[in-house]
């Protein structure tokens, strides 16, 4: 049985959660950070020192945390080969465009644009900072473009834990009020992992209570 720290509402634990979802994996999740508080305990620093969410905890194995490594550990434990390959070479090409998407589209999509947008008081708004940064996603989005004209999903024809750390982005990305570029691809691709249930449960999600909040 997996215990998860986390609230719904978070983007990393939405990766979690979808990833565990579409394993089939037990699990009970603990509502932790923003207004659930949780994170500040001494039990919970016992769990990670750092105060962030998700932690995961395995059994009766050590806690981890931190997304990515969390994902790793659940795909190499649980997934199947075309989800996470053993093979080197194949295993990296996935891990390549996790990190990717980790860095490049999460990164400059979270805070430099959903943040901007939905969590700032409409009157603070910036709406030359969140164009900017807009400008600077897209860059990234035009190489997924490329990459699903070609492709199914984003490593390659099997759906993978790149797609996992790529596509938990894009429910928030296609339902706010932003510019976006026509990529049929991307729509495409997006449309079907909308269609997945691990997905509508996880991702697919109420971002309500972090509107107009900073904290």
């Amino acid at each position: 049985m997996l215990t998860i720290w986390g609230r719904k509402s978070s983007s990393n634990v939405q990766a979690l959660m979808w990833c565990v979802g579409e394993l089939q994996l037990a699990f009970e999740r603990i509502d932790a950070g923003f207004t659930y508080g949780v994170i500040d305990t001494p039990e919970f620093r016992a769990l990670n020192p750092n105060g962030t969410i998700p932690v995961l905890r395995d059994g009766d194995d050590p806690p981890l945390w931190e997304t990515g490594a969390i994902l790793r550990y659940l795909a190499g434990r649980y997934g199947s080969e075309s989800f996470w390959p053993k093979n080197d070479k194949a295993r990296a090409t996935v891990d390549k465009w996790a990190e990717w998407s980790k860095i490049n589209i999460a990164g400059n999509f979270t805070g430099p644009v959903f943040w901007r947008v939905v969590r700032m008081p409409a009157a603070q708004r910036n709406p030359a900072a969140i164009g900017a940064a807009l400008e600077t996603l897209d860059r990234f989005l035009d190489v997924a473009e490329q990459q699903l004209a070609q492709n199914a999903h984003l490593a390659g024809p099997d759906f993978t834990l790149a797609d996992i750390q790529f596509g938990h982005c894009l429910y928030r990305y296609f339902d706010i009020e932003i510019a976006r570029k026509n990529r049929p691809h991307l729509q495409a691709y997006y449309a079907s992992l909308a269609s997945r249930p691990a997905f509508q449960e996880h991702v697919i999600v109420s971002y309500d209570e972090l509107r107009d909040r900073l904290n």
